[in-house]
């Protein structure tokens, strides 16, 4: 019995993966690979905007250079490229998804990110 309910837990739990589209599940994987570099150009955006807010030009310059360097690496760029291109057949052109469960998954996952980042 008991063995029942956990498996019957798993498969609902499981069953929202099933109903997003296979653009949405490659945007989720694509963004979870990116995921540590998102979080490190977050840090630097901050950093940069306090070096300023500060007056010091020379570390928010060489702060503004390392995060260039992140998005020159030619992987990342490749993969926010497709994660661009994914974005715009996900969505509907009005600035919502196709499917709004596709949405939903996308925002709890980056919702975690960013959580997790701090």
């Amino acid at each position: 019995m008991t063995r029942a309910l956990v498996l019957a837990a798993a498969a609902i739990a499981a069953f929202p993966a099933f109903a997003l589209t296979s653009a949405a599940k490659e945007f989720m994987a694509i963004a979870q690979q990116l995921e540590p570099v998102h979080c490190e150009k977050r840090k630097l955006r901050r950093e940069i905007a306090l070096a300023e807010i500060e007056g010091r030009q020379a570390r928010a310059s060489e702060l503004r250079a390392k995060f260039d360097s992140l998005g020159r690496d030619p992987e990342t760029a490749r993969l926010e490229a497709r994660l661009g291109d994914l974005a715009r057949r996900i969505g509907d052109g009005k600035g919502a998804t196709a499917d709004p469960e596709d949405l939903d998954a996308i925002s709890a996952q980056q919702r975690g990110a960013y959580y997790r980042c701090e």
